[in-house]
């Protein structure tokens, strides 16, 4: 892979960077972190201004609605984006980043043409009905049921920590069925209308008080078979392609994010007087080589989707492992730094250190990545 630039690529990045410096002023205050119908406002009108601009869905493929750009290009937006602290995907993140390119990657051209538009637009949010109370890790374990009714699913059951389920007009969702099946053989993928009649929503509360969140409960919820992406009893290796985008590009732009982080944490530390503490030094020295090298695989990944149709590979679940621990790491130095303010749940790095926890359980458990990174890298025997 060449690190290089072309003058193309950087004619690009001024480009993009003369755009950022107009555009950004002109955004609205930015909501209290808590009111996630102003949130998804806010978003959405941004995702708006990107495509307006033409950098909604930069790399996504042409015939998908976006703009067939090169992972470098992507990368480069990446960067640009975080330099100049625009604001990320949002409430959208689902279809964005793992929904929308799952049907780009999957669906039919007439549901391409259906649910990418509006997800590039900014015009329909997406949430995440995979995870249900009693699987815990084991997904292909789910429960909810779609029971064919003519031209419908009637679907039944529960999800647990479905992402923005109170402000999504969307569901990707995982059902089953075909009871009698092996259990990764009878899963479908569908899109679900989060306004059917029998969807209920129960917003759960986060250790640091946002609601991001959700417990949904469907009861004979009618979804047409059109819905569903993928062919029935399919449905698992549809969720697999959708896994590789969660875990392989969808916290790309959060790396960035993470090393901008640890750029204010060493001032912060020099401010403070914390910096005199060579034990802090050399723990911010150590995690900056980490996300240095993250990044550094972060374009690789990048790089090899583009020679595998666009859907990232098993290399996710090494960024995914690694990431997510050194995300942990990163917010207790940050703790470090702030000393007694890190109990003050009004900073933005408390909060941040609080949702760090989760990333070791949230898009599969490090457990799940290290089995991966076993069997499916290093070849070993499956354990017993």
């Amino acid at each position: 892979m060449d690190l290089t630039y072309t003058e193309e690529e950087e004619a690009f990045r001024a480009r993009l960077r003369a755009w950022l410096a107009v555009s950004l002023p002109e955004l609205p205050p930015k909501p209290d972190p808590l009111d996630w119908p102003g949130r998804r406002a806010y978003d959405t009108a941004w995702q708006r201004m990107l495509y307006d601009a033409g950098y909604a869905g930069l790399h996504w493929p042409v015939d998908a609605g976006g703009q067939g750009a090169t992972p470098t290009q992507h990368l480069i937006y990446l960067e640009e984006t975080e330099r100049a602290g625009a604001p990320y995907v949002g409430a959208n993140f689902v279809g964005l980043l793992h929904a929308g390119p799952t049907i780009a990657a999957e669906g039919t051209a007439e549901q391409r043409a259906r649910w990418l538009p509006p997800v590039l637009r900014g015009d329909e949010v997406w949430c995440q009905g995979f995870s249900e109370p009693d699987a815990g890790s084991d997904l292909a374990s789910l429960r909810t049921k779609a029971v064919r009714d003519g031209d419908s699913y009637v679907i039944s059951g529960a999800k647990i920590w479905t992402s923005h389920a109170e402000v999504a007009d969307w569901c990707e969702l995982l059902v089953r069925t075909d009871p009698g099946a092996p259990k990764h053989r009878g899963i479908s993928w569908l899109a679900m209308p989060m306004d059917a009649p029998g969807v209920t929503v129960r917003p759960l509360r986060t250790l640091a008080g946002s609601a991001e969140f959700a417990e949904m409960f469907l009861d004979e919820v009618r979804v047409p078979v059109a819905n569903r992406v993928g062919e029935e009893n399919d449905g698992w290796r549809v969720t697999m392609v959708t896994l590789s985008f969660e875990r392989g590009t969808a916290f790309v732009g959060e790396v960035v994010a993470c090393r901008r982080t640890l750029g204010e944490l060493a001032r912060t530390a020099r401010r403070n007087g914390r910096w005199d503490d060579p034990v802090l030094r050399r723990r911010l020295g150590r995690l900056n080589a980490e996300f240095s090298a993250l990044w550094r695989l972060t374009q690789w990944n990048v790089s090899e989707s583009q020679s595998t149709g666009g859907v990232p590979g098993i290399g996710g679940s090494v960024f995914k492992l690694r990431y997510s621990h050194a995300r942990q790491e990163l917010y207790e130095a940050a703790a470090e730094v702030l000393g007694p303010d890190a109990v003050d749940l009004d900073h933005e790095w408390t909060a941040d250190r609080l949702s760090s926890l989760s990333y070791t359980i949230a898009a599969g458990t490090s457990q799940i990545q290290q089995n991966i990174v076993a069997e499916r890298i290093l070849g070993l025997p499956k354990g017993r």
